[in-house]
């Protein structure tokens, strides 16, 4: 295993270190050993990661002397519901697990989500340890301590903040990825230039392609500097009261067009965020907060790596601008009614707009639409 890239989430009695490196699943056991109150763990994950990497994670935990269970759930994004949450909690009941026990998340955001939330509520709150498996996971969701389930109303709306005790990145296992899952993940790594690190995006628009071809020191930079730049933000704003709110850059649009597919492979998660992005800085330069040739160049960024960035990109996509308003007044940034966005003033300068009126919103959508 290469050394590993530590970065330290600091939340005083919550703090916990993100490790990043290749090969750390075969190593787990030395990193995870020190947080265990009795040598047992229970594995949840999901089929598609299951037959890829359970066995390798099982295998060299139990070298080590822990007993392990595992918990293997559907794969995709319908898991994170009342359904999975409930069968997921009696059955780490029916496993005995106890608060000062450790459950491993391992997967992607839909399985960290899941089983983050079912361990924030398990007994009043358990340890969990976060070992993600996408490149979403790894510089997004396993970081923050947010964990969620789905509703009908829309994305993440019933969740609750619970730190993970460790996170275990291997970009090692990002190479068994498929490409349109990697780019998913891809689009998350850039919204941390384009929020707060102009040289971040600008080392991306040069080496982006090559961390997407396979280029494993690379994708331990990109997965760094993303982490890093999380990590700043949440030790500021753990429970999203202020500046951690930036950090939604392009999820406004992005889930409310998701939530408008069903939250279906017809757009990924990243892919929304993606386009997302690109409508917040279109709809920024619209109302005179940044420049025009900023917003092209976050497009031609974008689409030179193949994620969407108009609407039409989505396959078979059909709404009206009520529809997406709809979904966007369940974004959780509206405020006593009124609507919150993540705006630009520039690549690297991204600002909380409150009150942005909804008629502009949905004048702009229309010229999108």
């Amino acid at each position: 295993m290469n050394t590993s890239e530590k970065i330290s989430v600091n939340l005083g009695n919550r703090s916990y270190d993100v490790l990043v490196a290749s090969g750390l699943l075969t190593a787990a056991a030395d990193h995870i050993s020190p947080f265990l109150n009795r040598p047992r763990v229970v594995i949840v994950t999901d089929e598609t990661v299951a037959r890829l990497y359970l066995d390798p994670l099982a295998d060299n935990l139990c070298a080590a002397g822990i007993t392990v269970d595992q918990l293997v759930l559907p794969a995709g994004e319908k898991t994170k519901s009342f359904n999975h949450l409930e069968n997921l909690c009696e059955e780490l009941l029916r496993l005995q697990v106890e608060r000062d026990d450790i459950v491993i998340s391992m997967g992607g955001g839909v399985i960290g989500d899941l089983a983050g939330f079912a361990s924030a509520i398990l007994r009043r709150g358990c340890r969990f340890i976060q070992i993600p498996t996408t490149l979403l996971a790894q510089v997004d969701s396993s970081v923050g301590g947010k964990t969620a389930i789905n509703t009908k109303h829309g994305k993440n709306l019933v969740g609750a903040f619970h730190q993970p005790a460790l996170v275990l990145a291997d970009v090692g296992v990002l190479n068994t990825l498929p490409p349109r899952e990697l780019r998913a993940g891809y689009g998350e790594v850039v919204k941390y230039g384009l929020l707060g690190d102009a040289d971040f995006f600008g080392w991306l628009e040069q080496h982006g392609a090559k961390l997407l071809a396979g280029n494993a020191a690379y994708r331990v930079e990109a997965v760094k500097r993303s982490v890093e730049a999380k990590a700043g933000i949440v030790a500021q704003d753990e429970r999203e009261n202020g500046i951690r709110a930036l950090l939604n850059l392009g999820h406004t649009f992005g889930h409310a067009l998701e939530a408008h597919v069903g939250f279906s492979g017809k757009l990924l998660h990243g892919e929304g965020v993606a386009l997302g992005i690109v409508l917040a800085f279109e709809l920024s330069a619209q109302q005179k907060f940044c420049n025009s040739q900023d917003t092209q160049r976050v497009k031609k960024h974008f689409a030179d790596v193949g994620l969407p960035v108009s609407i039409q990109d989505i396959d078979g996509f059909a709404a009206t601008a009520d529809d997406l308003m709809s979904h966007i007044y369940q974004d959780k940034k509206v405020s006593g009614g009124k609507l919150t966005f993540i705006l630009a003033r520039g690549i690297g300068e991204a600002f909380v707009a409150k009150n942005i009126p909804p008629a502009r919103v949905s004048e702009f959508l229309k010229s999108n639409l």
